[in-house]
């Protein structure tokens, strides 16, 4: 089992719905877990109604602050925050292997209940594309250096 963090600056949204999804999609071979730099303290409604959607259980997932998981063995950090809108990424210094998978915040797009719930639709679609190519990697047959140049190429993908 890997344990990997998502991390980003609010831990609201994409955080959440990543972590949520690989512990569904993944949980034989990974535990995840999310956390933010400045948590906001709340998980954005639309990222759990979304999740739902799916079929994915959200009992128990809440906005957290990093500090907590204090200690918790992490062997894979994947940054979701979105430098391309100006949001500065979380720093996580421990030793691990860490990626960055940038996505917009849909707790931040304007437009109407249905627009923004398609945003909520789309980042997550996103987010499930790129965790499973994450469970498809070879694991096993990998070092920790394909594995990094592996996960960063997931998150160049869209």
């Amino acid at each position: 089992m890997l344990n990997v963090l998502f991390l980003c600056t609010g831990n609201s949204c994409r955080s959440i719905m990543a972590e949520a999804t690989l512990n569904h999609l993944g949980g034989d071979k990974f535990t995840a877990y999310s956390a933010g730099s400045f948590p906001t303290g709340e998980v954005h409604t639309l990222s759990l109604e979304t999740l739902k959607a799916k079929g994915i259980e959200t009992n128990g997932y809440r906005s957290k602050s990093w500090d907590e998981l204090e200690g918790q063995k992490i062997d894979i950090v994947i940054t979701v925050c979105d430098n391309a809108a100006g949001e500065t990424c979380p720093i996580f210094l421990g030793k691990t292997i860490k990626a960055h998978w940038g996505v917009h915040d849909p707790a931040k797009f304007k437009g109407t209940n249905e627009e923004t719930k398609a945003e909520f639709e789309r980042i997550y679609k996103m987010l499930e594309k790129r965790i499973r190519a994450l469970i498809n990697l070879p694991l096993e047959q990998v070092d920790t250096s394909e594995l990094q140049q592996q996960l960063n190429a997931i998150g160049q993908a869209a």
